[in-house]
């Protein structure tokens, strides 16, 4: 299985999926119950399984000495096994030191430009407390089965971004308003902006809002993948706004669960 376009920080290295299986977890205590990185991807697995979807590509990384994991997964479905627009990325996160939750967001990969756009329409994550085995299967399992629906809302925010011209005054003003809204830095405009007026893709070199959203995540690809949920789910909402797009919200799935945290928009 082929790796996908994983963007390493902060020290840590790319490792095949079986040494996963060799870090050691630590015994839990009263508050603290830890699962293994091995055991975190089993459960995606498992359900990504019973959803009838395949994961087609995936990378994973270890940091402070296997502590602290960090994955991606490009997903295929079989409902959309026709679109060659982008493709459903899943990023992966677990720890066995206390500092940060089992999480998992998802996004979407742009073919054309290997852009990953985290767009935050989900994000999960469950402390590592009493009863995480309990809850991690059904809260995995639910936000899984939620893919199928938003990739048919992407499609849609796709083709209403296409079909919504820009010119360069309403570019040049979206541009100082994500900063606004946090989709982009100080420091990233001017790369934005020279995206726009040279797109290094052909595919975006109509002046539509399809053309900027990839302006904007060419340039946050370079930046640190921490940042791009909250980011990207801003530059939707600023491009949604401006074409008038309404994406369809989803239910609570955290019902009966402890310690979940859970965003669904």
């Amino acid at each position: 299985m082929k790796n996908a376009n994983l963007v390493l920080h902060c020290g840590a290295n790319l490792v095949a999926r079986e040494a996963l299986a060799e870090i050691i977890t630590p015994e839990p205590t009263d508050t603290w119950y830890p699962i293994g990185h091995t055991t975190f991807l089993h459960q995606i697995e498992r359900a990504l399984m019973a959803a009838q979807m395949e994961i087609v590509e995936q990378s994973h990384s270890l940091t402070r000495e296997g502590a602290r994991y960090f994955g991606l997964m490009q997903i295929s479905s079989h409902t959309h096994a026709d679109n060659n627009e982008f493709a459903y990325v899943l990023g992966l996160r677990n720890s066995i030191d206390k500092s940060f939750p089992a999480a998992i967001v998802a996004g979407a990969q742009v073919f054309v430009c290997d852009n990953l756009a985290f767009s935050g329409e989900i994000k999960v994550s469950r402390k590592h407390t009493l009863n995480i085995m309990r809850d991690l299967p059904r809260l995995v399992g639910r936000a899984v089965g939620l893919l199928s629906e938003k990739w048919t809302c992407m499609e849609r925010r796709i083709e209403n971004y296409k079909s919504a011209v820009i010119d360069d005054r309403q570019a040049h003003d979206l541009l100082i308003r994500s900063l606004d809204c946090g989709a982009a830095t100080p420091q990233q405009i001017p790369a934005v902006l020279n995206e726009w007026r040279h797109p290094r893709h052909e595919e975006f070199a109509p002046r539509n809002a399809w053309s900027l959203f990839n302006s904007f995540t060419e340039v946050a690809k370079e930046g640190s993948l921490a940042v791009l949920p909250k980011r990207t789910t801003a530059l939707h909402g600023l491009l949604d706004s401006h074409i008038g797009f309404r994406a369809v919200n989803a239910g609570d799935v955290t019902a009966g669960m402890e310690d979940a945290e859970v965003q669904v928009n």
